[in-house]
């Protein structure tokens, strides 16, 4: 459990620790300890709406690790502005892409306090790369391709990953064009890395789950159709196997045949 000493004075009062929050409920269900009694509660509960939601949040944390992999190898990626970083957990992007190539360079975004108090962790680097760290919300998207630019090279290809983090805006519209922003100031060569968390009609229990969620925690999800979430992609040229469960993106091939999908939706595009 996350220890109040150690936050420093300032970010102290930005925390509410009597509110379950979804960074650090995501951090309770991958075995963390960066969370408070309230967000196990709460997690505990969803789980009793969904007993599989704990799934979602390894299953996302593996197809970061295959992208980045897919991306910093075969295709040749150097760059990384990781937008909703997270707590950080084993597996970083910096830490997957830099065993593949130690040039690479890595830039965080979160706007979390609790994310911002354990930033130093994501700032690790070979002497190779680099890596930074963004206090910013990602509905600023200027701000934060100006502050990215300090590290990153605008003119290269740069792979942007928004992991299970559009589902905090609402509106479509604003989903959409918030994306859009980031994809128009990269180059061709780029790449989009999305999940979403979808509705469906065949998982009805990850809809009580995430009503349940509304009503008790912060900040509030929205869920979109797997076809809503494909729209994200407009433009781009989407790698195989499309937008699909993320544990099933290029899931290495095990002798228990293929994996249980999940409602984590993700995928890759490049920019053409």
């Amino acid at each position: 459990m996350a220890d109040s000493a150690s936050i420093p004075p300032g970010s102290q009062s930005e925390i509410d620790t009597t509110r379950a929050h979804t960074a650090r409920i995501w951090n309770y269900w991958l075995g963390g300890r960066d969370n408070y009694a309230i967000d196990c509660e709460v997690g505990d509960q969803i789980r009793q709406f969904h007993p599989d939601i704990g799934n979602y949040a390894r299953a996302d944390r593996l197809f970061l690790g295959r992208a980045v992999r897919y991306l910093a190898g075969e295709a040749g990626i150097r760059q990384f502005l990781d937008i909703g970083t997270g707590l950080p957990t084993v597996d970083n992007t910096h830490e997957v892409a830099q065993r593949v190539a130690p040039e690479s360079r890595i830039v965080y975004v979160d706007n979390d306090p609790l994310v911002l108090v354990h930033a130093r962790a994501l700032l690790t680097s070979t002497p190779e790369g680099a890596t930074d760290y963004i206090d910013a919300d990602m509905h600023d998207p200027d701000k934060i391709l100006a502050e990215a630019a300090r590290t990153l090279d605008f003119t290269q290809p740069v792979a942007v990953t928004m992991l299970g983090v559009v589902i905090f805006i609402s509106d479509d519209g604003e989903a959409y064009g918030i994306v859009r922003r980031f994809l128009d100031a990269l180059p061709s060569g780029s790449y989009l890395v999305l999940s979403h968390t979808i509705t469906s009609p065949t998982m009805p229990d990850v809809d009580a789950a995430v009503a349940f969620w509304n009503e008790h925690g912060t900040p509030k999800l929205t869920q979109r159709t797997p076809e809503q979430v494909l729209r994200f992609f407009d433009g781009l040229e989407l790698l195989e196997p499309g937008v699909v469960s993320c544990s099933r993106w290029r899931q290495e091939a095990t002798p228990w045949g293929e994996p249980d999908e999940v409602a984590m939706f993700g995928g890759i595009g490049r920019k053409p």
